[in-house]
């Protein structure tokens, strides 16, 4: 299967920043893009995990294409719609179509073209060959529940600590962090700034060992503290961005007449360095800024602290969530918890050390050499003599030469 983490030098030399979009604006595109799917998915009711591996998608799709070929509200409709298939939460694209076209403006919507549906249709193919058919994808929210279980101390500060995390981790979708890290690494360093913005401290855990000096040493293998910052202030200067100036739309502007079949598409060639690998409800506060729950835009520039903004279309936890009093690895999935998570092995919760490619071992052993030598092949010998003709019936005599052979020399 490909391997879709990437190194922050990757990150920045996309085909859209080859195309001449700057970095920034990149990252706004690949967030509006995930805000569009969220957004679209949340009015047609669909679930977290839907909406997520559409973004997933998305942002896949722009590591091996640019912005000024692909707009990406279309993109992003395609990506829904795909998902929608493989979440098993199918939608019409025409429904899909609809409600995009009550989100966007009349001419961000010019971008699909004369015939939508059409355009849509036409670049899932695209898409499917874009991502090589590899459809699966796993999104934090079941590390997180599955970890949370585990941890040991006040039930309504565990509790907040849970719903800020899980805020966290709807955030984390308009930035780049599934084309970095594992699910498993993006939840636990999620839920480690969670716990310092909540002030819930973890001293005990079930299933704890000597060897492991810190909670999630259990789940993950060498995850150092530079690696889980670098991760939480990816996703805190979503909170720290403020521009009140409308930005500019992303290319083309005017609908194309060419389908996406017709355009040129190179076969994405990639070659990865890496090779590690809707909101829950809870108001936080972060220092220096005001936010909105998607992390996306902002419009308030004042440095008085102010609480997120939550979205309603989420499900929210139990009140008696609490964790599990057994030993690790706990009941899965948790019968208190009111936000279906996807499937998990429970046992399998180790994952590999980080940017550690294993060794790539032969498929089939070679066959052992034979201790003895083989004797060659030896052929039947017929018997010479004409003993095994009946008494009746004489040796049939020898044929006559034929004169066609040429002699022999």
């Amino acid at each position: 299967m490909p391997c879709w983490y990437y190194e922050k030098k990757e990150l920045r030399n996309t085909p859209s920043i080859q195309d001449g979009i700057d970095y920034e604006t990149e990252c706004r595109y690949r967030k509006e893009g995930a805000r569009f799917i969220i957004d679209t998915g949340t009015k047609m009711d669909l679930g977290y995990n839907t909406m997520a591996t559409g973004v997933v998608y998305f942002h896949r799709f722009y590591m091996f294409h640019s912005f000024k070929n692909f707009p990406r509200y279309v993109t992003a409709c395609c990506c829904l719609f795909l998902a929608g298939k493989v979440e098993e939460t199918p939608k019409k694209c025409k429904d899909i179509i609809r409600i995009a076209k009550s989100l966007l403006t009349e001419q961000k919507f010019m971008t699909f073209g004369e015939d939508p549906k059409e355009e849509v249709m036409t670049l899932e193919r695209i898409l499917l060959q874009t991502i090589k058919f590899d459809l699966q994808v796993e999104h934090p929210y079941s590390y997180l529940l599955k970890y949370a279980k585990c941890l040991k101390g006040d039930k309504n500060k565990l509790q907040k600590m849970v719903q800020m995390a899980w805020t966290f981790v709807n955030d984390s979708l308009c930035t780049t962090l599934s084309l970095q890290w594992e699910p498993e690494i993006i939840a636990v360093a999620l839920m480690y700034l969670a716990g310092k913005l909540s002030k819930f401290e973890v001293v005990d855990w079930n299933g704890r060992q000597p060897k492991h000096l810190r909670w999630w040493d259990m789940f993950v293998e060498d995850v150092t503290m530079d690696l889980l910052e670098d991760i939480c202030h990816q996703v805190l200067d979503l909170y720290s961005q403020a521009n009140n100036a409308k930005p500019p739309d992303s290319p083309p502007l005017t609908p194309s007449n060419e389908l996406a079949r017709d355009r040129a598409i190179q076969p994405p060639v990639t070659e990865p360095a890496s090779t590690t690998p809707n909101v829950t409800p809870g108001k936080i506060k972060v220092e220096g800024s005001a936010v909105s729950a998607n992390g996306c835009s902002t419009t308030d520039t004042t440095d008085a602290m102010k609480p997120m903004d939550v979205p309603t279309h989420f499900q929210t936890y139990a009140a008696n969530f609490a964790p599990s009093n057994i030993n690790y690895p706990p009941a899965f999935p948790p019968t208190n918890v009111s936000v279906p998570p996807p499937p998990v092995n429970t046992m399998n919760h180790i994952v590999p050390p980080i940017h550690h490619l294993p060794t790539a071992g032969a498929i089939r052993a070679p066959p052992p050499a034979p201790s003895t030598p083989q004797p060659p092949f030896q052929p039947y010998a017929y018997p010479t003599n004409a003993t095994y003709f009946p008494p009746s019936n004489s040796v049939p005599p020898a044929p006559a030469p034929r004169a066609y052979y040429p002699p022999q020399p």
